[in-house]
């Protein structure tokens, strides 16, 4: 599943390898209308526009579909382009433009007025480019990929604006902006969380070490104070973004890998979801549970070889972060496994 909040905080968006979108709400958890249906293959990423009005998809279907955000109907043609599957999808802050990144290895831009895609497809990565996201002044765009690098791109010619940042040792499954733009931060599988300088490309401190497994999702909160990251160890934590030093967790509750964590848009909560098949909402200063899981999508029976269950995170209302697309899977189908990285690939 994906997992969103809408920038006001009141729902929950998710999509699903069972091809849905659906929509909760935040506070009883029920859903509040229909599956959105569509799309042919896994729903691997949703975004909300930022005034709220339209939902995003990305898919391994190969294509990018818009939604009216209140009725839920699809809004215009679906988007093609990518030759393989969508990993992650996200808005511009102003809104005029969708990103999208996939495993054909390039991240496109797109005229959300007209769907038509903008310039030519950025081109520089090596693997599949699992997560994808604007700076809050909409100037540059970040991704990240398998090939173990992230990437900043201007955001209008498509080019690059540095070289690689290297340092992790292993696929880079989550990128996000600090809400000043002054920083970046990345999950790997390499077991940590990474911090740079945004104008410079510098790591700014030691890597965050604490994860006894790979770190699929990372989070600034709304006010920039803390980082959280979810694991395969699962467990979610909280971090000091200044520092490194950890503040909070580790939360414990799911029983498998949390793959999705983010920041409800006013910092009280943390929504994560996980390989378990369940979205949880946690109080941000205590670390308490909310309510029950939410529950309720259906996942396929068996089929194509490697049925997935993917997540994603994002604090829309900033469109700073996205979370890593399909590489993130599990074994469906009678046999569950809670290492996303133990699914036959």
């Amino acid at each position: 599943m994906s997992v969103i909040y809408l920038p006001n905080g009141a729902r929950v968006v998710t999509g699903s390898e069972d091809k849905t979108i659906r929509i909760w709400d935040a506070e009883s958890g029920a859903t509040v209308r229909e599956p959105l249906t569509g799309h042919n293959d896994t729903v691997t990423s949703v975004a909300y526009s930022p005034d709220g009005q339209h939902i995003i998809s990305g898919s391994k279907d190969h294509t990018i579909r818009i939604w009216d955000g209140e009725t839920g109907v699809p809004v215009g043609n679906p988007l093609k382009g990518h030759t393989d599957g969508v990993c992650s999808v996200a808005y511009s802050p102003g809104g005029q433009h969708i990103i999208s990144g996939s495993s054909d290895h390039t991240i496109r831009i797109w005229d959300v007025e007209t769907g038509a895609p903008v310039g030519n497809p950025l081109e520089g990565h090596t693997g599949e480019v699992e997560c994808v996201a604007y700076s809050p002044d909409g100037r540059y765009i970040i991704s990240g990929s398998e090939d173990r690098t992230i990437r900043i791109w201007d955001a209008e010619t498509g080019a690059p604006v540095s070289d690689p940042l290297e340092g992790h040792t292993d696929s880079v499954w989550s990128i996000a902006y600090s809400p000043d733009g002054r920083n970046i931060i990345s999950g790997s599988d390499d077991d940590t969380i990474r911090i740079w300088d945004a104008e410079t490309g510098a790591p700014v401190s030691d890597p965050l070490e604490k994860h006894t497994d790979s770190v699929w999702s990372v989070a600034y909160s709304p006010d920039g104070r803390n980082i959280i990251s979810g694991s395969s160890d699962h467990t979610i934590r909280i971090w000091d973004a200044k520092t490194g030093a950890l503040v909070g967790g580790p939360l414990d509750g799911h029983a498998h890998s949390v793959l999705s964590v983010a920041y409800s848009p006013d910092g009280r909560h943390i929504i994560s979801g996980s390989s378990d098949h369940t979205i949880r909402i946690w109080d941000a200063e205590t670390g308490a549970p909310i309510g029950n899981p939410l529950e309720g999508h259906t996942d396929p029976p068996f089929e194509s070889g490697m049925p997935r269950l993917v997540l994603q995170s994002a604090i829309l209302s900033r469109g700073t972060l996205t979370r890593c697309g399909p590489l993130l899977t599990l074994l469906m189908g009678g046999t569950l496994s809670p290492d996303p990285r133990t699914a036959p690939f």
